[in-house]
């Protein structure tokens, strides 16, 4: 490699002491070094921005590499390449002359070739007796595998930061629509609070949104999009607990009222006749006509609902009720099908549907349509859990038995 003195340009082309700096750094190539000229190629592509490249000085590159004739660029080898301006357009896919030249200076600007002139401008080798390439004036390829090192880490470092961005777009889209179901979900379940406002703020937000981001906008864009869907979780969490335990007083307000009752407890009532059961001229709220069930047994009949619950797991009424909100957007039913079976049946006994439901999921087309019929029934005291508990229960003993 002939790079141990430095050469100035022909012609007007100037002479800078950028380019001195350029010619010495190709002087100091650690001995043996090696790299795949393809392999440098792609990087440089990968890196182009960087490297202040556009794609006709990368399809100059291309034709350039095309005359070296080795794949592997070598510390101890002649990486000079001298082919005329009309064969190097015909190999950059017939580039005009005008176009040619201007990027051939750029990839001399980049640092990626050297020119090496001849006295008169021209490019040629000149051979020995035996053949062999004794000179040779062109375009200089060394440093390329002088920046081979660097290329590459500019590369790894933008395919980082796309991989990078792609995420944070990704994350941005989902959060924007987590952001965007849960107000509409609150203003359908009329949930406490001034949403008109949480929503202004939401499509303030989206109208921040570059049509090209970087990847700083969207990470900012992102920081404050997941505040505001944090904000309104906190908000519906708040007002579902405060939801629940005005259910629960209600419901113990009315089971003391009831608590004077000379009849037993039963898990359903037989029929008409029976002691304490509604007419059908004067049906009684349905309330009294539901009975309350031990979560042992509703957990017995219906085990499903325990995947929905805290850790898989349901302990208590309140996690009854929690996993039955989850459950009811689960099986795609409104929030007024199930807001209408609270305020029949009662928190308690309407989550005890939900949970039956579930359990015959694949049996039902419309599991909203169904959870509406049986709110209907139970407001006029024509249905009781029970039935469909003890039906639950006999199916998953008799399933029992034939496993056994």
């Amino acid at each position: 490699m002939q790079t141990g003195h430095v050469t100035t340009p022909f012609g007007r082309r100037p002479m800078t002491l950028a380019l001195v700096k350029r010619q010495q750094a190709v002087a100091g190539i650690e001995a043996g070094k090696a790299a795949d000229k393809w392999k440098i190629f792609r990087d440089a592509s990968a890196a182009m921005d960087r490297l202040g490249l556009q794609s006709n000085s990368l399809a100059v590159l291309d034709a350039l590499l095309s005359f070296y004739p080795d794949n592997e660029l070598r510390q101890d080898a002649r990486m000079i390449v001298f082919p005329s301006n009309v064969q190097l357009a015909l190999r950059a896919h017939g580039m005009a002359g005008a176009t040619l030249r201007r990027h051939l200076a750029v990839l001399v600007e980049a640092g990626l070739i050297l020119r090496k002139d001849s006295a008169n401008g021209k490019r040629y080798a000149r051979k020995d007796g035996s053949g062999e390439i004794e000179n040779a004036f062109g375009f200089d390829l060394s440093p390329l595998l002088a920046r081979a090192d660097e290329i590459a880490r500019m590369a790894q470092a933008v395919a980082a930061e796309r991989a990078q961005f792609r995420k944070a777009k990704e994350d941005l889209t989902i959060c924007r629509r987590d952001v965007r179901k849960l107000i509409t979900a609150a203003l359908e379940e009329g949930a406490d609070g001034d949403w008109q406002a949480v929503e202004q703020v939401y499509v303030d937000l989206v109208g921040r949104i570059p049509r090209a981001p970087s990847l700083t906008q969207l990470a900012s864009l992102l920081d404050e999009m997941t505040l505001l869907r944090e904000e309104i979780l906190n908000r519906l969490e708040t007002w579902e607990d405060s939801r629940i335990q005005s259910t629960n007083a209600a419901h113990d307000e009315q089971h003391i009222q009831n608590s004077n009752t000379d009849s037993p407890n039963e898990f359903e009532p037989c029929s008409e006749k029976e002691q304490g059961a509604p007419s059908r001229r004067h049906p009684a709220p349905a309330n009294l006509e539901l009975k309350a069930f031990p979560l042992a047994l509703v957990m017995k009949a219906c085990p499903d609902i325990a995947d929905y619950g805290p850790g898989g797991a349901i302990s208590s009424w309140r996690e009854l009720m929690a996993a039955a909100v989850v459950v009811r957007a689960t099986l795609g039913v409104s929030p007024s099908a199930y807001q209408a079976a609270c305020a029949v049946m009662g928190a308690e006994q309407a989550a005890v549907a939900m949970a039956c439901i579930l359990e015959r999921a694949s049996f039902i087309n419309s599991p909203g349509g169904y959870l509406r019929d049986l709110t209907r029934r139970a407001e006029n005291g024509a249905f009781s859990l029970g039935p469909m508990l003890m039906a639950l229960l006999k199916g998953r003993d008799a399933q029992s038995l034939k496993v056994g």
